[in-house]
Parts: C-alpha cells; sequence; structure tokens
C-alpha cells in the first residue's frame, strides 16, 4: 500500500490524477478524502461568495452518497460531467454535474412489472420512510463502464398476504442506464429473509468482486449479518457469510459508511449487537471487526477484533458496528492500521496484521483506544496525517499522529452536532487548501428538520467557513436524512436529502 499511496499522491503533485468519485468515501480505504479539489479553498469558501447554486430534483429519498464521473459520452447527448443518483424510489439518474440541461441525462426504475418499493410498514420499522428501495451507496468500476446498484423490492400482496421480497444487484451501463453482464440478479443465500434484510453500507467493488452486507430494520428478527459477493464481470455469486448462523442478529450497518479493503483484497467490516461465541467454539461474530479473504472455499474470516466486554456492549445496545472502518496510509513507525468506533464512544486504533482477536478481561491487542464522550455512528476521515471525526452530541476533532500514534486528545475542536453526529468529507489540493464537510442530520427518533451543510478549516476546524443556514433563505439544503454524506467534486458540492440533491458552488470566477 506504501507504493501505491506514494504514487498516488505523485500524481496530485503532477496535476494528473482524475477527479472521479466511483466509491462511498472516495477509496475502498474509506479515509473520506478527495485530493483533487483545486477550485474550494478556505479562502472562498464563504456566505459572500459560496452557496446554493441550483438542485437536482427526484422522485424518492436520497441515502446513498452521489457518485461522480467527468467526461462521460452520453449517446446523442454529447460529453458530459455526470453526478450518479440513486433514490428509495428504485430510481437511478445520470444529470449533468453543472445542471446543463437541468433533466436527467437518462434516468431507469429498477421495478419490475407487478413489483413496487418495500414499505415502512413492512418492515415494522420507521427508520427508512415511506418507502425502501436503494438506501446503500453503490460503486462504479470505470473499466468497464458500469455502475453496481442494490436495489429492494416486493410483490404487490392480496389482502392476507404482504407478497414476496426481492433484493437485487444490477449492473447499469454509465452511458445509459442499461443492464449489463445478463443482470439484474436476486440475491439469495440459504438464511436469508428478503423482508427482515436491511442493506445499509456501502457496496464496495475490489479485485473484480463485487461486496453487499446487510443488517437489520430496527432490530426486527430473525436476521443475521451477511457478506455476500458476486463477481463484477458475470454477476454470478462466488462468496456468502454469514455473521451469526448459529444465534441470529450481528448485523452489518455501519451508518451507513463502506467495508474497507486492502490492496491483498482483504474486506474489512464490523458487526452490531449479538451473541459472541467464537472464542467457546462457535460460530458467531457479534460486535467485532472481521477481516474477511474471498478465495475458491468462499468468504473466510482470516482475522477479527472483538472488545474485552463485549458481553456487557450487547446488553446495553453499544454496537461496535454502529461505525465504519477506516484504513490509514502508512504511517512512519507503526505497521498498517485499522480504525473502528461504535457506539460506547470507543475508537479503536488496530495493527490490521494482528487485529488481535479476544482477550477477556483486556483491549491491549489494540494499539490505541480513544474514548469520546458521545457514541460514534460515523467513519473518521482522514488527511495529511491526521483524523477527523464527529461523534454523536460532541464536537467536531482533530487528532494528528505523530510518531505512528493518534493523539489522544483533540489539536482543535469544531462545532457540536446532536445524534448521529456525522461522517466527515474532506476537500483538499493535495496537502493544502483541506476542508472539512459535514451534514448535520437528525436523531433516530426525532422529527423531520433540515440539513444543514457545515464546512471548516481542515488546518484549524475551530474555524467554521460555511453553513448552510448562514442564510437559511438562499443556502437552505432540504428535509434531512439521516447519515448522508455530500460529495466534493469538481468545484461543487452535492448534498444528498428528502426527494433532491442540493447543488453548492462559487458565485463566480474563483478567488
Amino acid at each position: 500500500m506504501h507504493n501505491l499511496f506514494l504514487a498516488f499522491a505523485a500524481l496530485i503533485a503532477a496535476g494528473a490524477a482524475p477527479a472521479q468519485v466511483l466509491t462511498a468515501q472516495y477509496a475502498n480505504s474509506r479515509i473520506g478524502a478527495t485530493l483533487t479539489e483545486t477550485t474550494l479553498t478556505p479562502a472562498n469558501v464563504n456566505p459572500a461568495h459560496f452557496g446554493k447554486t441550483f438542485s437536482y430534483a427526484v422522485d424518492g429519498d436520497v441515502y446513498a452518497q452521489p457518485l461522480y464521473v467527468p467526461g462521460v459520452e452520453i449517446p446523442g447527448k454529447g460529453r458530459h460531467d455526470v453526478v450518479f443518483v440513486a433514490t428509495e424510489h428504485d430510481s437511478v439518474y445520470a444529470f449533468d454535474a453543472a445542471g446543463v440541461p437541468a433533466e436527467p441525462l437518462w434516468r431507469v426504475s429498477l421495478v419490475k412489472p407487478g413489483e413496487t418499493t418495500v414499505s415502512a410498514r413492512d418492515v415494522q420499522c420507521p427508520f427508512v420512510q415511506p418507502e425502501i428501495g436503494i438506501t446503500p451507496t453503490p460503486v462504479i468500476d470505470l473499466a468497464t463502464g458500469t455502475l453496481y446498484v442494490l436495489a429492494r423490492s416486493k410483490t404487490r400482496g392480496g389482502a392476507l398476504t404482504m407478497g414476496q421480497f426481492f433484493h437485487t444487484l444490477h449492473a447499469l451501463a454509465i452511458t445509459t442506464g442499461a443492464e449489463k453482464f445478463g443482470g439484474p440478479v436476486r440475491i439469495q443465500a440459504e438464511g436469508f429473509d428478503g423482508q427482515r434484510e436491511l442493506p445499509r453500507a456501502a457496496l464496495l467493488l475490489a479485485g473484480a468482486q463485487i461486496y453487499l452486507t446487510w443488517g437489520s430494520s430496527c432490530d426486527v428478527g430473525p436476521y443475521h449479518g451477511w457478506v455476500i459477493a458476486y463477481d463484477a464481470r458475470t454477476l454470478m455469486q462466488t462468496g456468502a457469510f454469514n455473521t451469526s448462523p448459529q444465534a441470529g442478529l450481528s448485523g452489518i450497518w455501519q451508518s451507513d459508511n463502506g467495508p474497507a479493503a486492502d490492496e491483498q483484497g482483504n474486506v474489512y467490516v464490523a458487526t452490531g449487537n449479538g451473541k459472541f461465541t467464537v472464542a467457546g467454539g462457535g460460530r458467531d461474530y457479534g460486535d467485532s471487526l472481521l477481516k474477511l479473504h474471498l478465495d475458491r472455499g468462499g468468504l473466510n474470516v482470516v482475522d477479527y477484533f472483538t472488545p474485552a466486554d463485549q458481553r456487557m456492549m450487547e446488553q446495553r445496545d453499544d454496537d461496535l458496528g454502529s461505525g465504519g472502518p477506516i484504513l490509514i496510509p502508512p504511517q512512519q513507525g507503526s505497521p498498517p492500521l485499522v480504525l473502528i468506533g461504535g457506539k460506547d464512544g470507543n475508537l479503536y486504533v488496530l495493527d490490521r496484521d494482528r487485529l488481535g482477536k479476544y482477550r477477556p478481561g483486556s483491549d491491549a491487542q489494540g494499539r490505541q483506544v480513544i474514548r469520546f464522550r458521545g457514541g460514534i455512528y460515523s467513519a473518521p476521515a482522514y488527511w495529511n496525517s491526521h483524523v477527523y471525526i464527529m461523534t454523536g452530541g460532541d464536537y467536531l476533532s482533530d487528532l494528528p499522529f505523530t510518531n505512528g500514534k493518534l493523539a489522544e486528545k483533540p489539536r482543535a475542536l469544531g462545532g457540536r452536532f446532536g445524534n448521529p453526529g456525522a461522517t466527515p468529507a474532506i476537500s483538499a489540493n493535495g496537502a493544502k487548501n483541506g476542508i472539512v464537510w459535514m451534514i448535520e442530520t437528525k436523531s433516530w427518533n426525532g422529527a423531520d428538520r433540515a440539513a444543514i451543510l457545515h464546512a471548516y478549516d481542515a488546518a484549524n476546524v475551530a474555524r467554521e467557513l460555511f453553513s448552510s443556514e448562514q442564510n437559511s433563505p438562499r443556502d437552505h439544503a432540504g428535509i434531512a436524512c439521516r447519515f448522508t454524506i455530500p460529495l466534493i467534486a469538481g468545484g461543487r458540492v452535492y448534498v444528498p436529502v428528502k426527494r433532491a440533491v442540493n447543488v453548492y458552488g462559487l458565485f463566480g470566477p474563483a478567488l
């Protein structure tokens, strides 16, 4: 990974790195940073020069992070920088990134005739409502020009029946939205329940494989945590892993953040509440960070980390899997690291080569445990040897790395959000002009409220550069969907909300 990171840094310095966003949180490491932003800077992101410029109206709520590909040739419509938006109405849109034209370049519905989206009543859970279609962020394979999407649907039930429930993997051409590779394919695995399983964590493309994950709707059982892999070119299932085959639960939800993958093809996911029985010879991985690898034998756990107080975490509803893992680029004096945090506010700094498994009475196998007063319903972001994290009910924290060790007290504190905090997204031009962007959303049981886009100076997060409520009549961001992450690309910021994506940019030439 060290050589890859240095090569990428060299591309940035030479101005040759493509400005594209193909997956959630910008990379399979999930570090949450785009390093090719040359337009937006701490000097020009302010209410005088920056604000809402236009919106995309769509047919459903948008939980998925939008994705971005420049220079796509759209048949009959020319070459466009394209933003891809997926909705809970099971629609996928391709829009011109600058809003010209205003109408979609293409739009497809993934609901088959005779089917509908799934309702909140169907799953007995109000967390995603009124309908559930596409929740997890899709992923793009630029080599084949394919957008992979996981959608939910159901057949129309009768007076006494609910109908059948489906999860379907689609491979869409980024130029037209047409289905590819013989798709779509319906998700099937022994013990997989199409009604109870809810996908929230983003899709992952690694080693020509698509990885999909599932958790639950409001803990309504029976359900399991699942990781299921498909060949990206054939859509054939290549592996299926159940995190809790004997006990149930242990869902993978990660506050909508994605599984991470390293250069060796290992996949990292975090599970929520459930029994942990592996240390006693069982097969259930409640509240654990799993390192999985796919080979001819399927998906298997090659290493894992489980906190020493897992049993108490389960009793207190302190899911480790409320946070998403991120893989930290090489740090001098340190082995390769992964960060993961959960509802109890503990952020674990772990050696990816020796996660440490489970040690009753001690978390000494972790290199560090950093405690926050708010629960972690997010993934941190990494830029310039700094980790940025916003836990629920706490302040934006900037923690620098020094000699391979993460500071246990923040260098600086930014704004304070309520539950669930937020997953930061960072824009920068290489190692300069860093900005920390976040969307303030709502609590799990709170009434609808406005999403608020915030921007902070990454060099000093105590300095807020912009908020969409500073000039609300002009910059109002729309009604919030929980756990959303902004897309920053090509000098604009795209904010997903209920039935829209609002777009922010400079009002004139860059300063």
